[in-house]
């Protein structure tokens, strides 16, 4: 709606509902009190060539002007409805640092940059207070800045990043004018667009897909009350070659590289959890192809929904991954639902503690498209979960992936060994489809060779005679003792021996000699 109502200083535009996950994240942003906000975002960009420091402020508040959902400030009001207020206007939150006078070598002015963003982070939002976004701009010498960007994840999402990078980029090269680029297709659609779906069929859906599981998914310690804890960070780049065969191996079976690493997440995940029967988080893209210029829209698109794995032991591989993605994909016009509303139709078995994010984004400009144009080199990003523990996947050449834990709930070389197991079971997934599910090894060659051969080492030296010339010195030595006793009958070394002996002589007269094989088959009279 429209008012005149001024917010802050400005006159407001509009007030939208919040989109499922904004309305998570606003929970537990005031759950949080007043430690780490785990959800405030950040991202580290260098800039080489010219840049105009006027010019590239303009660009951001003309980018701030274009895209209403980054002026966004979030409210409760007295009846507990949340909502979202749109400013006409807000003010860019802008920081200049210059390091040009100093005389800092490259890596003592990245790590300055370092702690001037750790700064920023450590700085929360106030949820009510729009623009939820802090730009820093870093000056070590007339062709080389740093920008960090610093925002609240409940204002956008990981491709709505590249998006804006991208017209910013334009608006730069245009002298800080986005006319250019004409109208930006609104978040405001997307949410009209929520409005209209069947949440009472995206109920049942999750509660068909979820029906006995018989408890929750957890790996951490369940414990409501724990203050928020910032996570730890493991990192692994598959190779090329692997990464390769997991492209080919997913298109060969119709099936997508995320629903691969769902699979293998899952096998880990029985691992740790003793279960055959997990629960895990996935982050959906939530950008409806019904919703015209979703592509190019800047917002909180993405939603967190449960995935359900039931492994069995006796199953091919390739059968758990196929049906895991047709289940997937049946649920795919009920993802709009919010995760608090599938989990109380689920009940205790939709809960969990862990994710996987998949991070299949567009990029920003690589490279300058014209002389002075912007191009941004990605130096490091920052983003956190309240959850015990993530996986995030980068698809491309090299895949890349990351374990982000809290240190609270898991211990540091448990995720660190996870990356390794995960690269084994990717590995064996990709070599040998048809191997079932119970015989893929979680535990990795030079692990298992360091169990089976290293520390059972139990080799010595043996009798050179054979096992028929030790017999027959036992039946010398010991005729009458016991050999063999089967159903209360016992059978002495002599008496084998004269069986031996009269099984040999019957198989001769069959006309087999000795040295020829022969398959024997022994039944009870």
């Amino acid at each position: 709606m429209t008012s005149t109502t001024p917010v802050h200083g400005s006159a407001l535009a509009e007030v939208w509902p919040l989109s499922p996950l904004q309305e998570g994240l606003l929970f537990h942003t005031e759950y949080g009190g007043q430690g780490p906000d785990l959800y405030t975002l950040q991202r580290t960009d260098l800039l080489i060539g010219l840049i105009d420091a006027g010019r590239l402020r303009s660009s951001w508040r003309a980018l701030l002007n274009r895209h209403p959902a980054l002026r966004a400030g979030f409210h409760r009001r007295k009846s507990g409805r949340s909502v979202q207020v749109i400013p006409r206007e807000v003010p860019l939150r802008w920081r200049e640092v210059d390091l040009s006078d100093t005389d800092l070598t490259e890596e003592e002015a990245l790590a300055e940059v370092r702690r001037l963003a750790a700064q920023e982070r450590a700085e929360r939002f106030d949820l009510g207070k729009a623009p939820l976004l802090r730009l820093l701009l870093v000056r070590l010498t007339p062709e080389r800045h740093w920008t960090v960007m610093t925002s609240h994840h409940i204002l956008l999402d990981g491709w709505s990043m590249p998006v804006m990078l991208t017209e910013l980029a334009a608006i730069y090269a245009a002298g800080g004018d986005a006319s250019g680029l004409g109208p930006a297709p609104s978040f405001r659609d997307h949410l009209a667009w929520l409005s209209r779906q069947d949440k009472e069929a995206a109920r049942e859906a999750w509660r068909t897909e979820l029906a006995d599981v018989d408890g929750p998914t957890l790996v951490g310690p369940a414990d409501p009350d724990r203050a928020p804890v910032l996570p730890d960070k493991h990192e692994l780049t598959l190779s090329d070659a692997l990464s390769d065969a997991l492209t080919t191996f997913a298109r060969r079976h119709g099936l997508t590289v995320n629903t691969v690493m769902q699979g293998a997440w899952a096998m880990l995940l029985a691992r740790l959890t003793g279960r055959t029967d997990v629960v895990f988080g996935a982050t959906v893209s939530g950008r409806p192809a019904e919703v015209p210029g979703v592509e190019s829209m800047v917002g909180l698109f993405i939603n967190s929904v449960p995935v359900r794995v039931r492994l069995d032991g006796d199953q091919p591989v390739l059968r758990l991954l196929t049906e895991l993605q047709s289940r997937q994909s049946a649920l795919l016009s009920h993802q709009h639902l919010s995760l608090p509303e599938i989990q109380r139709a689920g009940g205790p078995g939709a809960v969990f503690d862990t994710m996987l994010m998949f991070e299949n984004y567009p990029l920003p400009p690589q490279e300058a498209s014209a002389p002075g144009a912007l191009a941004f080199t990605h130096i490091e990003g920052h983003q956190a979960t309240h959850y015990a523990l993530t996986l995030g996947v980068m698809p491309g050449r090299p895949m890349k992936v990351h374990v982000t834990y809290r240190p609270d709930a898991i211990d540091a070389d448990v995720a660190r060994d996870l990356l390794d197991r995960l690269e084994w079971v990717l590995e064996q997934i990709v070599s040998d489809p048809s191997v079932p599910v119970g015989r893929v090894g979680l535990v990795g060659p030079l692990e298992r060779g360091l169990v089976v051969e290293g520390w059972n080492a139990t080799a010595g030296e043996v009798p050179g005679a054979s096992v028929l010339a030790l017999f027959r010195a036992r039946v010398a030595q010991a005729p009458d003792a016991v050999a063999v006793v089967e159903g209360g009958r016992r059978v002495s070394y002599g008496e084998l021996d004269a069986l031996s002996d009269r099984v040999a002589a019957h198989l001769w007269g069959c006309g087999v000699g000795r040295g020829d094989r022969v398959a024997v088959r022994l039944e009870r009279s």
